[in-house]
């Protein structure tokens, strides 16, 4: 995967759902959204880009990913 930056919401979306499976993105403050996606490896950004509808997108993403993984 591509370097990542805080446009591409939907790849976001997936890694966290990879690395976080049982998180329900909608229990996850901005804060800590924030850090999760600063952290991961392929995540090339400026952390001090982001804001609410950036890490907004990237936790309805995340959400949709979640419910993919968890209903059958």
């Amino acid at each position: 995967m591509p370097d990542l930056t805080w446009d591409n919401a939907a790849d976001i979306g997936i890694l966290l759902a990879e690395k976080h499976p049982t998180v329900d993105p909608l229990s996850v403050r901005f804060t800590d959204l924030h850090r999760y996606v600063t952290e991961l490896p392929e995540f090339k950004d400026d952390p001090k880009k982001s804001n609410e509808g950036k890490l907004e997108a990237i936790q309805m993403a995340w959400h949709e990913e979640f419910l993919d993984r968890t209903q059958d």
